[in-house]
């Protein structure tokens, strides 16, 4: 059996481990010590050759600097985000310590409780190396079908953008605007994540297929998706701290956020969306964000 380090115990990264090991021997490390079945240490980690990395985009780039040593593995990115300090996308900084040819990323609509549960599931990997595309591919369980890409920006972009629309679809269903309205923000969402991807030259295919709409509806219309308790949040009046806190967990929609309103900044986009979430996490009333947005 082919051995599989997974680097981050959170949810995802837990469900990830729980997927692969019905195929692979799976060992998993995080921060932290956990009790839990087959955790290594970090350095024993970083001897195997295929390693799934689990840790929150926003942590990244400091967790490489101080953590990563390279030594040819073959690395499967699980995060989805843009670093909000830099608006560097993650294939960007992940450039840094290993060569494309090496490494994909994972993309597509999965809620970590349902893959823990077995449930069925389609996943995308995206790399410029088909074959390592594969490779992982073959370590997916017979409940997740998976598909291969080679548009890494797109699906990184549309992964971490619809974080953002989200939590715009969680403010809309706690001002209990309708499902019309629902429905308007979350096909507009889809348009707006598209027209900022062909700013970077991503596919169109991606985003009317899993990384893209699927991902999107997924996390956009659910409340097992952080983000959308974000955005339930906010339209409760609460400060992006209190959300945070009450999470008490990673929501990676609130550091893409500030992403793509610095991005769309120094590039003159227009992106209605993610500028009204990011005005409502600086704390403008939600209804005055709506009427902002109607009116755009």
């Amino acid at each position: 059996m082919t051995k599989i380090g997974v680097i981050g115990a959170g949810k995802w990264g837990s469900a990830l481990a729980f997927a692969l090991s019905e195929k692979c021997e799976v060992y998993i490390t995080s921060r932290t010590p956990r009790d839990i079945k087959n955790f290594i240490s970090l350095e024993e980690i970083l001897k195997l050759e295929y390693l799934v990395i689990a840790i929150p985009a926003q942590q990244i780039s400091s967790w490489l600097e101080e953590n990563f040593k390279y030594n040819n593995q073959k690395i499967l990115v699980a995060s989805k985000g843009i670093e909000a300090t830099t608006g560097r996308f993650l294939n960007e900084i992940y450039a840094k310590y290993v060569p494309n040819e090496n490494i994909a990323f994972l993309s597509g609509p999965s809620f970590a409780a349902e893959v823990i549960k077995s449930l069925p599931t389609a996943l995308v990997i995206n790399s410029k190396n088909e074959k390592l595309s594969a490779a992982f591919a073959s370590f997916f369980p017979s409940f997740i079908k998976t598909y291969t890409s080679t548009d890494v920006v797109g699906a990184e972009i549309a992964g971490a953008y619809k974080n953002v629309i989200a939590i715009a679809a969680g403010i809309c269903e706690g001002l209990n605007l309708g499902k019309n309205a629902s429905a308007s923000l979350i096909s507009r969402g889809l348009v707006e994540m598209h027209r900022f991807a062909k700013e970077y030259g991503a596919k169109d295919e991606t985003f009317i297929g899993l990384s893209g709409a699927g991902d999107l509806f997924l996390t956009a219309s659910s409340i097992m998706s952080r983000n959308f308790r974000v955005g339930l949040g906010i339209a409760e009046g609460k400060s992006k701290e209190e959300i945070v806190k009450e999470l008490g967990e990673v929501a990676e929609g609130i550091g893409t956020t500030y992403a793509l309103y610095e991005i769309a900044k120094k590039k003159d986009l227009y992106l209605p969306i993610a500028k009204e979430v990011y005005n409502m996490l600086e704390g403008t009333d939600p209804h005055v964000s709506l009427s902002n947005f109607l009116a755009s």
